[in-house]
């Protein structure tokens, strides 16, 4: 795969299928509830209620509140036994939750659901990037890292579309239940998913036996928060996370202000999957291939992707349709740039034994910080003000997230050469 198999451990190729697989399936149950949020709210909300916007960007909050909870519990199991185990029964309970949304009758039960997502996608977060960081090389772990969270663009979209698909289209049902089929029709695959997890060998087995249980002491998660580019990596990316989560929860209220049809949501959603898709591998790719000469790159393209497509992304507020696109395209492909390079210097610059805490750990400061309160206080200040005014906090956030990498960068290397240098 890519090139690089030779260089990988045996079953690598199916843990980045299987991985990427149940990726995209994990990025499709978070757009599609922000693609049929208008119906929700419609459903559990009376027209004109000024608190509806805020109150439904509690949903987003839901399931990020106990998926960052949980990962770090569920990171720290996942140094200790086999992480397919908990990646499997992790998938297959968050596709029941799934299920659960697409059934509940009070927005109370929906809100519940959505907090049941939580618990099994915190214990896939942290163990599955963690896999994939034991299977490959760092020379090339940018680029597998970026091909796992191309699913982040790939899955988005297709939420956005499925979502306006089935919102338009699937006419044999009542309009008003139609985003309860869209939440079910997605559970499926993440069950058959998750099943096949649960018969693949935790790496660290070698022919068939598992070397002596790593055992990490309390002073090797004190050097995680004490580890300079973690932290501003992690600073950076709950910038970014607030950024970017605000824009996929609130996009389709935002483009049916501008008075666009539900079915620009689909738009969006070819724009998320074409330019994100080709940015996250593009982002991974460059920043491999530039570690020899600058070995910062990782933050360098991170930092300098952000701080491009914050211009972008202020000039499309001000733009009419159908131009204001162009420049949607631009911000979101600059955007997600920094996807494979900033997880993989979190992979870099975490001891193995530790790999899957400091995902978790990371996961729990982004979520905190970034999108869990994003959600509501987008929604509030477009509710109280309008849209262009919420949008352009959205637009700061990506400003400080492209200054935090830019500003680390002069640590990353000397953090990596640490742990390579212990292996």
């Amino acid at each position: 795969m890519m090139g690089i198999d030779s260089q990988a451990k045996a079953g690598a190729r199916t843990a980045v299928i299987l991985l990427l697989g149940i990726n995209i399936f994990n990025y499709v149950d978070r757009q599609i509830l922000a693609a049929v949020e208008p119906s929700i709210r419609a459903a559990f909300f009376l027209p004109g209620d000024k608190n509806a916007l805020a109150i439904s960007g509690i949903l987003g909050s839901a399931f990020l509140v106990t998926y960052m909870l949980v990962a770090p519990a569920l990171g720290w199991l996942a140094d200790r036994i086999s992480r397919w185990l908990i990646i499997g029964f992790a998938v297959i309970f968050w596709s029941f939750a799934t299920a659960g949304s697409g059934l509940a009758a009070t927005f109370s039960i929906l809100f519940l659901t959505r907090v049941l997502v939580g618990v099994g996608e915190g214990g896939y977060g942290p163990a599955a990037p963690t896999i994939l960081a034991d299977l490959f090389p760092i020379e090339t772990r940018g680029r597998i890292l970026a091909l796992f969270f191309a699913a982040i663009p790939v899955g988005s979209a297709l939420g956005y579309v499925i979502g306006g698909v089935v919102l338009t289209h699937l006419t044999i049902v009542p309009e008003a239940e139609r985003w309860r089929w869209a939440l079910c029709m997605v559970a499926v695959p993440g069950i058959v998913l998750g099943g096949w997890c649960l018969f693949q060998r935790d790496p660290r087995v070698v022919n068939g036996v598992r070397p002596p249980r790593q055992r990490a002491k309390l002073s090797d998660y004190l050097t995680i928060a004490r580890t300079r580019s973690y932290v501003f990596n992690c600073g950076a990316q709950t910038a970014m996370t607030f950024a970017a989560g605000g824009i996929g929860w609130w996009i389709s209220a935002y483009l049916k202000d501008r008075g666009l049809p539900s079915s620009s949501t689909e738009i969006f959603g070819a724009i998320i999957a074409v330019a994100g898709l080709t940015s996250t591998l593009t982002g991974g790719w460059a920043a491999d291939r530039l570690r020899g000469k600058y070995p910062s790159s990782y933050f360098l393209v991170s930092g300098w992707g952000m701080l491009i497509a914050f211009p972008f992304f202020v000039a499309m507020l001000f733009t009419p349709f159908p131009f204001a696109w162009v420049l949607m395209f631009a911000s979101v492909f600059f955007l997600f740039l920094n996807t494979g390079p900033s997880n993989t210097a979190l992979a870099n610059v975490a001891m193995p034994e530790v790999r899957a805490t400091a995902f978790a750990l990371n996961i729990l400061v982004l979520h905190t910080l970034g999108d869990v309160p994003a959600f509501p206080a987008i929604g509030y200040v477009a509710g109280h003000t309008n849209w262009t005014t919420a949008f352009l906090l959205v637009s700061a956030m990506m400003l400080v997230s492209g200054i935090l990498w830019i500003t680390g960068a002069k640590f990353l290397p000397g953090d990596t050469a640490r742990v390579e240098a212990a292996r």
